[in-house]
């Protein structure tokens, strides 16, 4: 098993890609937290516990972080994947819209790297953080105005972490998924015009699902990966090929 011996933390871990991800570093051996905010969650695994936990809340992430460790002696990976969406052009977008977007999205980010990064220095453990970036933080998408700029702010964080935590041999990636079958997006990806659109400017020609992002987090997270930091890993179906 390719996760076997390491702690992990997957924020947003109760439904759709954070959960794949983190059920899929159970089966690769694994200790794992799941931690969210939204739902509480009963793990009948020996080698899991939930964490309630807000990530815009520095506090509060300080603590999932020292949550883990207390249970499981160590912190090998941190996936900072809790995220909500937005509708709404930039005209539209209130201040409280902006902030709600923005506070999870991306300073909920920086707070998972960084409260997992001063705990890996402090134990001395050449860990590994995985943010949740998109195919937005790269590309424009009309009425998006608030979660395109999170998702592009998480990938020039996702870079300078890197550079700076790479004398500690911590590494510091990004997946950027496309679009992908999950409650989030179940309601868009319903609208028979609206999917086709998505299918049509997707090269493989279809949506992806958790597995495929989960999959790319076994990947990053695991000793294979070990070369790679400070990348974008964009699991998109080409999306960001045209």
């Amino acid at each position: 098993m390719r996760m076997t011996g390491k702690v992990a933390i997957v924020t947003g871990a109760t439904s759709g890609i954070g959960r794949a991800i983190a059920e899929h570093f159970l089966k690769e051996g694994a200790q794992v937290v799941f931690s969210s905010l939204s739902e509480e969650m009963e793990l009948n695994n020996p080698n899991a516990i939930y964490v309630k936990c807000d990530v815009s809340k520095s506090a509060e992430v300080d603590n999932l972080v020292q949550a883990a460790v207390d249970k499981f002696g160590r912190l090998d990976v941190m996936v900072n994947n809790a995220g909500v969406g937005d509708s709404h052009t930039l005209i539209e977008t209130s201040d409280e819209e902006w902030d709600k977007i923005i506070s999870i999205n991306l300073t909920g980010v920086f707070y998972g790297a960084r409260a997992a990064a001063r705990k890996m220095k402090e134990l001395k453990i050449a860990g590994n953080i995985i943010n949740m970036s998109s195919v937005l933080g790269k590309v424009g998408f009309f009425g998006a105005i608030s979660y395109c700029s999170a998702k592009g702010g998480v990938v020039q964080l996702t870079r300078t972490a890197a550079l700076e935590l790479a004398p500690s041999g911590i590494r510091v990636n990004a997946i950027a998924p496309g679009f992908i079958t999950t409650k989030m997006t179940e309601g868009i990806l319903e609208n028979e015009q609206f999917n086709k659109i998505i299918v049509d400017s997707t090269p493989l020609g279809h949506v992806g699902d958790v597995d495929d992002i989960a999959l790319a987090a076994v990947y990053l997270a695991s000793d294979e990966a070990k070369y790679v930091t400070g990348e974008m890993l964009y699991v998109d179906g080409g999306w960001t090929s045209r």
